[in-house]
């Protein structure tokens, strides 16, 4: 596995996890609480910092593209 696929895949993790901790502060704190907001807005520059390096690198791997759209797909689920 060569260093930049690593990199993204250490960058989907980070990822996975804040989306995973603003789910739940949303759940337990409201959609609209101060930290649920804080989390949603780290969240969007961890995705930012991802999509500028996917740019920068050569061609992802169909690996991490299908990480990344499985990631994407959930989240409109977790709002109904």
């Amino acid at each position: 596995m060569s260093e930049h696929q690593i990199d993204h895949i250490e960058m989907i993790e980070e990822i996975k996890v804040k989306r995973e901790r603003m789910i739940n502060s949303a759940y337990s704190l409201g959609f609209t609480s101060e930290v649920t907001i804080k989390y949603s807005q780290e969240l969007d520059e961890l995705i930012n910092e991802y999509q500028k390096a996917m740019e920068a690198s050569s061609r992802p791997t169909d690996e991490i593209k299908f990480a990344f759209k499985q990631m994407t797909m959930i989240w409109p689920k977790v709002l109904v």
